[in-house]
């Protein structure tokens, strides 16, 4: 018989009973749809992860480098536009743009307080912010509008400068070239003093921070431009002599961090494709009962010239379409069930050809596997033996 005779008279044996071939196929189904949504939503979160991590908003690779100090206790900014401006200079590979990462948050700073130098760390805030004070007035919003030079002390540095809280209120104190007056003392554990950050900001010789930000050309290599930075500030930069800096080799974790998500998703598809397992055993059962029930049919066959090659095909053809069958609609069930799990989650879920192909690939060999020893059990019928 043609392989399209043979096809035809599979299709057609299947849909002779079509509630028993497709509660057969439930399994099947379950067990696809699983497998393609967690591949899907694997695929989407891996996806937006890398995009986050590697990328800025504009789709541009970028790295940066951070400075520590060797002085835990001061904490001075590493960078400053010396360090752009011999980075610049470098003439680095793939690199566009520089920018130093400037801090917000307990910055190191050298100031002139009670008319002697003293080390101190500041918050810088945009707006007044409620806390306990010890001696004055909090800075209001009238502060910020009109950018007046003052500023807040912690309860700590104003005891150790002045004796008591009280006596620091309407003092002096000098950060670079800006002269703040201490309006307020509050207490806190974190920071020395609390400055307006637009006022600082402006007010300040250049920018300056603990990290910068190297933004690279399209299809530039992030590591080789990166390195490169790297050995420069080791070399000459501005404050190569009073800590160290470092650089994350972002492509490396990058790596690590796509390999641990697809193995995690590869184990829980793994863990949900069980149910694949159990659907083609009921496959096989559903085979060896339509072989036993149709034994008049193999002899008829048999007796009209078919060769029990042909017998094993069309069964082994039946059991695969019936599981392909199955594929297909799981395939179609677990697209849309991660599309619209996906509505609720910060990514889009990703069908991968690797899903599709695996939707076509396991149903077809759980076909061939569970379907080949009832198919055989049909070849080797006798003749001789159905007559009887």
């Amino acid at each position: 018989m043609r392989f399209s005779e043979l096809v035809k008279a599979s299709w057609h044996a299947l849909i002779a009973n079509p509630k028993r071939s497709f509660l057969t196929t439930i399994g099947i189904i379950i067990g696809i749809a699983s497998v393609v949504a967690i591949m899907s939503l694997g695929a989407g979160v891996k996806k937006q992860m890398l995009r986050d991590l590697d990328t800025t908003q504009t789709g541009q690779q970028t790295a940066e480098i951070y400075y520590n100090s060797r002085d835990m206790f001061l904490n001075e900014p590493g960078f400053d536009n010396r360090d752009v401006t011999m980075l610049m200079d470098a003439n680095l590979k793939g690199v566009a743009k520089f920018e130093i990462l400037q801090q917000t948050k307990k910055i190191g700073m050298t100031a002139i307080i009670n008319d002697s130098q003293q080390a101190m760390t500041a918050d810088l805030v945009n707006k007044p912010v409620k806390q306990p004070i010890v001696a004055g007035q909090n800075l209001t919003t009238y502060d910020f509008e009109v950018k007046n030079p003052v500023m807040l002390m912690s309860d700590k540095l104003a005891t150790k400068m002045y004796t008591t809280a009280a006596n620091a209120v309407g003092t002096s104190v000098t950060v670079q070239q800006t002269t703040y007056t201490v309006i307020g003392v509050y207490h806190n554990k974190a920071a020395d003093a609390r400055l307006p950050k637009p006022l600082y900001l402006n007010s300040s010789t250049g920018k300056q921070g603990n990290g910068i930000k190297l933004t690279f050309k399209p299809g530039a290599q992030v590591s080789v431009g990166a390195k490169q930075a790297l050995h420069q500030l080791k070399k000459s930069g501005s404050h190569h002599r009073d800590g160290r800096y470092e650089y994350i080799d972002m492509g490396k974790l990058l790596k690590g961090i796509s390999k641990s998500i697809s193995g995690i998703t590869y184990f829980v598809a793994a863990i949900a494709g069980i149910s694949l397992f159990i659907a083609g055993i009921g496959v096989m059962n559903m085979m060896y009962i339509s072989v036993s029930e149709r034994t008049q049919e193999i002899g008829v066959r048999l007796a009209l010239g078919a060769t029990p090659k042909n017998i094993m095909m069309q069964f082994l053809l039946e059991a695969i379409i019936l599981t392909v069958s199955g594929g297909v609609i799981g395939l179609v069930i677990g697209t849309s069930v991660a599309a619209v799990a996906s509505m609720a989650m910060p990514f889009r879920a990703i069908v991968t050809p690797a899903s599709v192909a695996l939707a076509f690939g396991v149903s077809t060999a759980v076909g061939i596997v569970f379907g080949l020893l009832p198919a055989k059990q049909a070849a080797n019928k006798n003749l001789i033996d159905i007559l009887r």
